[in-house]
């Protein structure tokens, strides 16, 4: 019906745009597309879920990356030419696995909460002994209804059979295994005045914060996939695909991996869709911050041959407002120096540019 046709161009449009930000090839669109017009049209169901778990999942790369040189903005990794190579970065390994992870973490969700049809918790194991004092039981986290919606959306998209694809299949899996290794047992007490004589515990997803610090760490460990290279050359496409396998049989599932060194992201490449460093925001003071965040200067302005500069605005505002009878408010205005400071570029003594040291990205 015409409301499914909306959904469908919705969904089309929506994870086409998402996935071109970050230089996947436009058949991998087509191939969304093939899915969504030609397959089951109960997927249709589970559209807006989709949605928003991938951009949930981007949202949490914006926050986990806020502080480094690479800060996952949306056009950081577009590629002029379409039918050039794809990247495949340690950076682009953490987009497929946490984007993967926010729609499967999405669908999970509103299975449980009862707002997809033909879903609903997951009580295959109720009943059973689950440990000493406790039986399974309550509404778990439907994990095996999220990852297997989530699998047929996200990896329709890869349809290359070279090493590139399997490394993006392989990322998606990671950011699925992401989702279940961070779930934790709810439990809740019976007994005589909640004594606790026996308790029943289910499963249930974590906040989705804990599974984007678990792919942050495994991002700043992923390994770089290294291949028989005369396997490669020989131009037979048996020996290809068995230096494919072989080369990740040493790998497990849970890691990210990726093919190649990451760009300079300090410096502006606009070839690449790269920003640089200059003119973004660092933190110097405060409490409340992180070692790596009270470290953001020196990531991201000294270590880039950039200086701090601090910028200081005035802001004018209502104040100490006070209601008279009968009708009137009066309010004070109150000025607040906002202070910033921003990546900017060194001068030398004669007025030229100086040169930075390249270090690697972070």
């Amino acid at each position: 019906n015409h409301f499914h046709e909306l959904l469908e161009f919705s969904v089309i449009s929506w994870i086409t745009q998402l996935y071109s930000h970050f230089a996947f090839l436009s058949s991998a669109f087509r191939a969304l597309h093939n899915f969504l017009v030609t397959g089951p049209k109960a997927y249709l169901t589970y559209a807006t879920s989709v949605l928003a778990g991938a951009q949930n999942g981007i949202e949490e790369c914006k926050y986990q990356f806020a502080w480094d040189r690479w800060n996952c903005p949306e056009n950081a990794l577009h590629l002029p030419n379409q039918r050039g190579p794809r990247s495949a970065t340690r950076e682009t390994s953490f987009v497929h696995a946490i984007s993967t992870a926010g729609i499967m973490y999405t669908l999970t969700r509103n299975c449980s909460l009862g707002d997809l049809d033909n879903c609903g918790c997951d009580n295959s194991r109720n009943g059973k002994i689950g440990g000493r004092g406790w039986l399974w039981g309550g509404c778990g986290d439907n994990v095996d209804f999220g990852e297997r919606i989530s699998k047929q959306y996200v990896d329709a998209v890869e349809t290359g059979h070279d090493a590139r694809a399997a490394v993006n299949l392989h990322n998606n899996a990671a950011g699925r295994l992401a989702v279940k290794a961070t779930m934790k047992r709810v439990c809740r007490c019976h007994g005589m005045s909640e004594s606790c004589a026996v308790q029943t515990c289910w499963m249930q997803l974590s906040d989705f914060r804990e599974i984007g610090n678990y792919l942050k760490v495994k991002h700043d460990q992923a390994q770089k996939l290294q291949f028989d290279r005369r396997r490669m050359r020989a131009g037979n496409s048996a020996d290809s695909r068995g230096a494919i396998a072989d080369a990740f049989s040493a790998i497990p599932r849970s890691e990210l991996i990726y093919l190649e060194d990451s760009p300079d992201y300090c410096a502006r490449n606009a070839s690449l869709g790269l920003h640089g460093t200059e003119g973004r925001e660092c933190l110097q003071h405060g409490d409340s911050l992180s070692q790596w965040e009270k470290r953001s200067c020196r990531r991201l302005c000294h270590e880039c041959g950039l200086r701090v500069e601090e910028r200081r605005t005035e802001t004018v505002s209502s104040c100490n407002c006070r209601f008279h009878w009968c009708c009137t408010v009066n309010c004070e205005n109150c000025s607040q120096v906002i202070v910033k400071h921003v990546c900017s570029r060194k001068q030398s003594s004669h007025g030229h540019h100086t040169r930075r040291r390249v270090r690697g990205p972070k």
